[in-house]
């Protein structure tokens, strides 16, 4: 149902036309190359994006806005082209608190800003200049007025009473329209204009105004602060400063809320890199105590390699019957023996030295491999997986909660507790996230902060349990339907555009790795799934010292007459073995 859909939206972009008329783009096409010789208009940025068809595959009605089109990239579509005429309504109403008519802005602004707002759309705009100052003039009034609800309650005025204005929600019978719906669209990355107009429009509206404190910009930056609250999922305690002048549109705004820049947290410089933030899932300890418990996973694998090839060159039927008769049965008490223990049992103790002499040559063959590789590595799957909550607090990790954002997670080995962000999740979390993983994608040169957080959540939070435990731990603040919901919310999320790397996020999934890594179950399970039941040439292995066993054995028997010793022996179900 969801392709369909996908499918349908996207071949109703206002840009796709089907019937051109040649001479009305020819003419388009001289205007754009003749009248337009600012060099300054080049410079301009692109800052409004469709979603990348990878992450637009997954859930097309997170990205897709569902009521209201803002901008030209839906806005022909015949299911949200209905709200038109409550856009024409929040215009005449917008005109009404200007110093100029609306006619008069529409005329500077296809004189002043045309070229400008066609650069900030990575997508060719095939329509005319009147139809697309038109367009976002009507589409900024609607805006405005919707954005005007979160300043008043940004500053504590009681809304029912003062907002007359969002009678543009309300249809002819009274019943209003979804305004939830109206919210989570004017976040979607195709649904945004520039911010720019914004604040010319406002600037107008001020102007008339008389005794008005504040300028247009800090008009809007309360705007959106109240979007910000009534949208972020997060309970930060500090904010940081962000210029309204430095964001390209609303969602931008959103972006740098969540993960500000240097400059917006008042830092002069970058924060010191991480010497190595590689993530790697530690199998074991080091050091002394780790060698008296197990073999080194190195030097176990080149024995195990190196005696493999033998019994493989020798006598490949015998390999075979020695698989059908030990694959399937390991031998785990000779597994928890110490190395050192195990090296000096007596069959083993002769084959010490060669087996040393063995692994020097295998020492000396792989260093040189290792001397061509020295290259940095590229993320990579395994890289970013980290155990579930129910593994990790089986493992005695606790969770506590944090009220901050993103940024404030952390992990304190000394106490094994995992501090993660206290995130408040609604019906309008899913799609705020989501469009704030597709703009990242589209416009970060860095990490992808977002990104890397989501990953991290939906690695562990697997379960329904998982979710139930954050959910009792005061982390995760649950206002959907069930415990379930949360975890397919985050589950849902996990498709990225690119892997990346975040240092101290990173360092935090090593860290809480590392320390799972440590416990003596994980140890144990990794050594068992690694050389016993992951490894057959291991088990062929114990295979031929078994055989060989049963062969003295034979021979043996064969010199002293086993069998009238075992005859002798008492019936085991108590009988007289010599009668």
């Amino acid at each position: 149902m969801a392709t369909k859909s996908f499918s349908n939206i996207s071949n109703s972009y206002s840009f796709s036309k089907m019937n051109i008329d040649e001479d009305e783009w020819v003419e388009s096409m001289r205007k754009s190359v003749t009248e337009h010789h600012d060099d300054e208009i080049g410079k301009v940025p692109v800052c409004i994006f469709t979603v990348p068809k990878v992450l637009l595959a997954t859930d097309p009605e997170s990205y897709i806005p569902q009521q209201v089109a803002l901008g030209p990239f839906h806005h022909w579509r015949p299911e949200v082209y209905d709200m038109q005429r409550y856009k024409l309504a929040a215009a005449r109403r917008t005109q009404k608190h200007m110093n100029v008519s609306f006619e008069r802005i529409v005329e500077m602004m296809k004189k002043d800003d045309e070229a400008r707002i066609r650069a900030c759309y990575h997508k060719f705009l095939d329509m005319s200049g009147d139809a697309l100052v038109w367009m976002m003039a009507v589409d900024m009034a609607f805006l405005l007025e919707f954005l005007q609800v979160y300043s008043m309650k940004e500053e504590g005025e009681d809304t029912l009473k003062k907002v007359t204005g969002m009678s543009h929600v309300v249809d002819a019978s009274g019943k209003k329209l979804s305004h939830v719906t109206v919210l989570r669209d004017v976040v979607m990355v195709e649904n945004q204009i520039p911010l720019f107009l914004i604040r010319t429009m406002l600037s107008h509206q001020l102007r008339k105004t008389t005794g008005e404190p504040k300028t247009a910009d800090e008009t809007l930056k309360t705007m959106l602060l109240g979007l910000y609250h009534e949208l972020t999922p997060f309970h930060e305690q500090e904010l940081p400063d962000v210029d309204v002048h430095d964001c390209d549109h609303v969602l931008d705004f959103l972006y740098h809320m969540m993960v500000p820049n240097n400059k917006e947290l008042g830092i002069m410089e970058a924060e010191i890199d991480i010497e190595d933030d590689r993530i790697t899932e530690v199998k074991g300890g080091d050091g002394e105590e780790e060698e008296e418990s197990f073999a080194k996973e190195s030097d176990v694998r080149k024995v195990m390699s190196y005696v493999w090839n033998m019994l493989s060159k020798s006598n490949a039927g015998l390999v075979k019957l020695f698989k059908k008769l030990i694959f399937g049965k390991p031998m785990t008490l000779l597994m928890k023996l110490p190395w050192k223990i195990v090296s000096n049992l007596p069959l083993l103790k002769l084959m010490k030295e060669p087996m040393e002499r063995m692994l020097h040559k295998f020492q000396e063959g792989e260093e040189k491999v290792e001397e061509k590789s020295d290259e940095p590595k590229v993320p990579t799957i395994e890289e970013i997986t980290i155990p579930s909550v129910t593994e990790l607090v089986k493992a005695g990790i606790i969770f506590s909660p944090v009220n901050g954002g993103i940024s404030d997670m952390s992990f304190d080995n000394i106490t094994s507790t995992l501090y993660l962000p206290v995130i408040d999740l609604d019906v309008n979390t899913e799609v705020y996230l989501r469009n704030l993983v597709a703009y990242e994608a589209c416009v970060a040169a860095g990490p992808l902060v977002v990104a890397r957080y989501t990953e991290l959540m939906n690695g562990i939070i697997d379960t329904e349990e998982d979710a139930k435990y954050l959910r009792e731990r005061g982390i995760v603040l649950n206002h959907l339907k069930s415990d379930k919901e949360v975890a397919d919310l985050w589950n849902g999320m996990s498709k990225s555009v690119k892997l990346t790397k975040v240092a101290k996020m990173d360092k935090v999934i090593e860290d809480v790795n590392t320390r799972y890594a440590k416990t003596w179950r994980v140890k144990f399970a990794n050594f068992m799934n690694t050389y016993v039941f992951g490894s057959w040439k291991f088990l062929t292995i114990l295979a031929a010292l078994f055989m060989l066993l049963l062969t003295g054995l034979q021979s043996f028997c064969s010199v002293y007459s086993c069998a009238r010793v075992f005859h002798q022996l008492p019936d085991m179900q108590g009988g007289s073995g010599g009668n």
